[in-house]
């Protein structure tokens, strides 16, 4: 029934398959134009290049050049020689591109191939810190400067957009090397790169590709801050070092640390084919000899390189350090023995004018051995080092000190002084010559003493030990002088002498010390019993406290009443029997005195002084009846007379004896 169908519709089918095949033809999708140029202005070579948005496999290209065919290309580039192409006039190039059983053309591009230049893109490129500007640089293409063009963002925000920044591209040096610099930024950030480049010398320059992009850390500003720990370890010295990691800014690209050490970039004792060790924790071991070691640490990352933080290792201090009995100075050496001397100034063991001699040397060498050995400086002293290499790592075998050529003493023992002399004895004490001055191993120092005034005593003289520092004189005559002097001997001779005068007590100075120590317990004692009888007497006859008087402020209303009224009070006078009169004598008195005083009450003194019409004969005032109280008290011979006030207080006492 279909082919039926088919034949009587043929014009139809035939009208279907037509369309179909052009269909199919027509689904690629066209390529992009293609490009044709040099690398450089000195290639002979060409490369054309285009592109094609497609996931087929089985593509091909045809590419023209003013008609001139180049087939059959898998791939979207080829290179072309330049004796092939027309290259002084404008030529027509594109392309067609073959996807399975359909077909497609580019549109065509007229250019002059030798104007057209097109860099590759930047490779390896470095980064620089300079303050806050970013150094840029990497391999030029050609040596005349060229255009570049820079995209760079915060490496923390990569949703922000790209800032973009053209400039010319410097060449800087031989290298021929593309420099350039990104001003106003911040070192302590991190950024992203991106680089393309174009010529500035051809007359159809084409942009290079982007470069990948670049992660730029911050600057290292710091040196790490490196902690050790050292542990004796079979003739050397385990060295832990340890320090904190990196800022994030600083360690998004990565950071290595690189340790080197004075002893293995000097091949001794285990020399290695690589001076530094390479890592990137925060934590490394190293083994190192006895003798004085400098290792540094550097932070490195993609920008730069951190100052570099030394940690010094001191001498490993020996509590008996001995003479060397023997050297290897005038033997051969082996590949994995190694020596080292260093001058010693003073007592520390810090080292002065490191030599270091490595064995396996070659006959070449034979000369600076010889050099080295001349080197050695006489009167000084050194400390010598023997070391080995043992399973890859240096061991210590000999350590001591010595003298190429001994001499005396240059210099007498410093700051001899005496003190606590008494009659009998006296303490001295010195320091040491300094290691530069002693010229020589000391084997004692030689302490003499000699009497002044004396011709009959001689010179007494005794050995002291080469590390003593003081010493006790004694035997001596009481109330004499002495001159002392004390020098440093060698096994080659001695030295200059350091001198001193002492006096010694005479026996009087106990009597005078034994007086004043009896006068000061007598003050002492004395002192103590009256501070001790003013207490007792403190408390046997307490004193008198004082009267308070408080404060009397008078008032005018007050002394106004005063003035107006005045009180008189019953007065009784007393009289002391005399051995004349009688008792009825005495009794009659008191009552002639007592009724006289009666007639002035108070009531009749009132009523008298508010009578207007009396006289002053009439009424006795205050001043007239002491008046004839006096006088009746002055007639009584030999009696004591008091006047009390009916209040009981106490007005007046007399008393006539």
């Amino acid at each position: 029934m279909e082919t039926f169908r088919c034949w009587s519709s043929l014009h139809g089918c035939v009208l279907f398959m037509f369309l179909a095949a052009i269909g199919k033809g027509s689904a690629c999708e066209r390529p992009s134009s293609p490009h044709c140029f040099r690398q450089n202005a000195d290639q002979t070579v060409y490369t054309c290049e285009w592109s094609l948005n497609t996931n087929e496999s089985d593509v091909t290209f045809d590419l023209y050049v003013d008609g001139t065919k180049f087939g059959n290309i898998e791939g979207n580039s080829i290179k072309i020689v330049e004796e092939e192409l027309i290259r002084a006039r404008p030529v027509d190039i594109w392309v067609e591109a073959y996807v399975g059983d359909s077909n497609c053309t580019s549109t065509r591009r007229s250019v002059i191939l030798e104007d057209t230049v097109k860099y590759e893109t930047p490779q390896n490129i470095s980064v620089t810190w300079l303050k806050n500007n970013l150094s840029l640089s990497w391999q030029a293409a050609e040596k005349y400067p060229a255009l570049a063009e820079v995209w760079f963002r915060p490496y923390e925000h990569p949703t922000e957009s790209w800032e973009k920044l053209e400039r010319i591209a410097n060449t800087t040096n031989e290298a021929l090397n593309y420099q350039i610099v990104v001003g106003n930024l911040l070192k302590h950030s991190a950024y992203e790169v991106q680089i393309r480049q174009q010529s500035s010398e051809a007359k159809n320059p084409l942009w290079s590709n982007w470069s990948p992009v670049v992660i730029v850390p911050a600057e290292l500003e710091h040196e790490p801050k490196v902690t050790k720990t050292t542990k004796l370890v079979n003739g050397a010295r385990r060295v832990v070092l340890t320090w904190p990691m990196m800022p994030h800014a600083a360690a998004v690209s990565g950071v290595t640390y690189i340790l080197s050490d004075t002893q293995s970039s000097q091949g001794c004792p285990c020399e290695e084919k690589r001076k530094k060790h390479h890592t990137d924790m925060n934590k490394h071991t190293i083994y190192v000899p006895y003798s004085a070691v400098n290792i540094s640490v550097i932070a490195r990352n993609a920008a730069g390189s951190s100052p570099p933080a030394v940690v010094q290792i001191p001498t490993e201090p020996v509590a008996d350090l001995k003479i060397c009995d023997k050297t290897l100075l005038n033997e051969k050496l082996k590949r994995s023995t190694c020596l080292q001397w260093y001058e010693l100034q003073d007592a520390d063991l810090r080292p002065t004018n490191v030599t270091t001699l490595s064995g396996g040397r070659t006959r070449k060498d034979k000369k600076e051995k010889e050099q080295i050995k001349q080197n050695i400086k006489d009167y000084i002293r050194y400390l010598y080092f023997e070391h080995r290499c043992e399973g890859g790592r240096p061991q210590t075998v000999k350590m001591c000190l010595f003298y190429h050529k001994e001499g005396a003493p240059a210099k007498e023992p410093q700051d001899l002084i005496a003190f606590n002399e008494a009659q009998s004895s006296a303490n001295l004490s010195w320091k040491a010559i300094p290691y530069k001055d002693q010229r020589g191993f000391l084997t004692h120092y030689k302490l003499c003493r000699v009497k002044i005034g004396s011709q009959d005593e001689p010179e007494v003289c005794s050995n002291v030990s080469a590390l003593a520092v003081k010493h006790r004189l004694e035997n001596l005559t009481p109330g004499a002088k002495y001159n002392i002097s004390l020098a440093g001997v060698t096994r080659v001779g001695e030295g200059p002498k350091a001198t001193i005068t002492i006096n010694t007590w005479s026996e009087k100075h106990l009597n005078v010390w034994l007086s004043l120590g009896l006068l000061f317990i007598f003050f002492s004692f004395t002192i103590v019993c009256t501070i001790v009888l003013n207490r007792i007497k403190n408390k046997i006859f307490p004193p008198v406290p004082t009267p308070v008087i408080p404060d009397f402020t008078p008032c005018p209303k007050c002394q106004e009443m005063l003035e107006n009224k005045e009180e008189v009070h019953d007065l009784t006078l007393y009289q002391v029997h005399s051995e004349g009169k009688s008792l009825s004598e005495e009794a009659e008195e008191t009552t002639v005195l007592g009724g006289e005083w009666d007639d002035g009450t108070d009531e009749d003194v009132e009523n008298k002084r508010s009578d207007s019409g009396g006289s002053g004969d009439e009424c006795l005032s205050p001043g007239s009846a002491n008046q004839a109280l006096k006088t009746d008290l002055e007639q009584v011979d030999n009696e004591l007379t008091m006047l009390i006030y009916r209040t009981g207080l106490v007005f007046d006492m007399k008393t006539d004896l």
